[in-house]
């Protein structure tokens, strides 16, 4: 028989949305927010040439820079204010997430609380800060460089006046990103960081539709692949959703506990273990670490003598190493599991789980609490992450063969599409339990009203 949250969460409707007003408030807030996010992103640095920019951005396509690209929503491919996007915010967190797990001094400030996670969340950002300065300072140098070397004048002044000028506007546009991510998790609907990633991932889906049914028009893609494509994004959509909501939940048991009115019944929990706890982040550290050494080879090649041996090498590397080809395939997928399983390892102690359920008094039927449950935990883990690394592998390398089947390059790789949808379902959910909040005062207040007129 269904609860009374359930009879309420199945009944939630658009009427009832219409009397939530602050939820009404805050999602407007989360788009006007928005909005200002994608009007920045066509604001350029001062001193570059916006009518150069994209020329020099098509000779390094097929490196790291379009993953970068993506993710700021096409502001590195113009030089925008925010070409730098919240990337460094997230490589900084990342970077403190493990070193938290692994150096004791991090570690301990972790289990201090909500204090010690504010003091994490300012190391976070003082990284992201130094992160913005370093990358900054290579793109404006790069900028200058890969301008002058190819005879178009990106930088209408170089020098070290504009590097100095262009750092600081990078820093100044991440840090007002991470600002408005902070405005929309507290005023808006969502993680704001997330929505920020995702808006700028959609923002280039009309370009990509109007260029796929373009080509259906003119011939260049077969009607063939274009079914193929949609056909494609809507089922890794919807294995996505099934998979990101699966959890393999643990039964927890407490003994019965005495009270004034006598024995209690003993009382059950659930350990909810994520099929995919790793997340996003295996697929992202896997394709960085991949597409830099073609990167580099990208800009080192260009300047090389022809004749040389060593540039014989990187043309091999870079054919061996391109997008679709075998080699490129399986360290890709093989690198999707190594960190899958290495940050699964990082973000869930089994050894941490076992002994906060022996001081509780809870144990798993079956198992003795201590080393026992600590062993058991570990073999869950290990075949749980086994069919999570095998569903990113399969979500982020069926994209990739379908660029090199079809030739159409898709917007959304398998990274791209696991964020899309992650957040698209967390913010639903959101609403849902606002709406739900909602009702439940509603509720409320006519109890009380019908208890005042008795």
């Amino acid at each position: 028989m269904a609860s009374r949250a359930d009879n309420l969460a199945s009944n939630l409707s658009l009427a009832n949305f219409g009397k939530a007003t602050e939820l009404k408030q805050r999602i407007w807030f989360t788009v006007g927010a928005l909005v200002v996010f994608r009007f920045l992103s066509f604001v350029p640095l001062p001193g570059v040439n916006p009518l150069v920019l994209e020329t020099l951005y098509d000779q390094t396509r097929g490196g790291i820079l379009d993953l970068f690209n993506t993710f700021s929503g096409g502001s590195l491919e113009r030089m925008s204010l925010i070409a730098l996007g919240v990337m460094p915010y997230i490589t900084s967190s990342i970077v403190v997430q493990l070193a938290a797990a692994l150096h004791p001094s991090l570690m301990a400030l972790k289990k201090e609380g909500e204090a010690g996670r504010k003091k994490l969340n300012q190391y976070t950002r003082y990284g992201a800060v130094l992160l913005c300065a370093v990358q900054g300072w290579f793109l404006a140098t790069g900028l200058e460089a890969y301008g002058a070397s190819s005879g178009l004048q990106a930088v209408i002044n170089p020098g070290m006046l504009f590097k100095i000028t262009a750092v600081i506007n990078l820093i100044g546009g991440t840090m007002f990103l991470l600002w408005l991510g902070e405005q929309i998790t507290s005023r808006g609907i969502g993680n704001g960081v997330s929505l920020i990633i995702m808006a700028g991932i959609v923002a280039q889906f009309p370009t990509f539709a109007a260029n796929l049914f373009e080509g259906g028009r003119t011939g260049s893609v077969s009607m063939f692949a274009i079914v193929a494509i949609i056909a494609v994004i809507v089922g890794l959509v919807i294995f996505i959703c099934f998979v990101e909501r699966a959890q393999r939940r643990l039964l927890i048991q407490y003994p019965k506990r005495a009270s004034a009115k006598g024995m209690m019944q003993a009382d059950r929990s659930h350990l909810p273990l994520k099929l995919n706890t790793a997340g996003v982040i295996p697929p992202i550290f896997a394709s960085s670490l991949l597409v830099l050494p073609l990167t580099i080879t990208q800009f080192a090649g260009s300047s090389m003598n022809t004749d040389s041996m060593f540039y014989n090498i990187v043309q091999t590397l870079n054919q061996y190493l391109g997008r679709g080809q075998p080699l490129y395939m399986a360290l890709y997928a093989l690198g999707i599991i190594f960190f899958c399983f290495f940050y699964t390892s990082v973000v869930f102690n089994p050894e941490e789980t076992a002994e906060n359920l022996k001081k509780n008094g809870g144990f798993i039927p079956g198992i003795r609490p201590g080393k026992n449950t600590e062993k058991y935990l570990d073999y869950v883990l290990d075949r749980i992450t086994v069919i999570g690394a095998l569903y990113l592998t399969l979500v982020c390398v069926t994209p990739e063969l379908l660029v090199k089947e079809t030739g159409v390059q898709l917007f959304l790789g398998g990274t791209s599409l696991l964020i899309v949808v992650n957040v698209t379902v967390d913010t639903i959910s959101q609403i849902q339990s606002h709406l739900l909040a909602h009702q439940y005062g509603d509720l409320i207040k006519k109890a009380k009203l019908k208890g005042r007129l008795r």
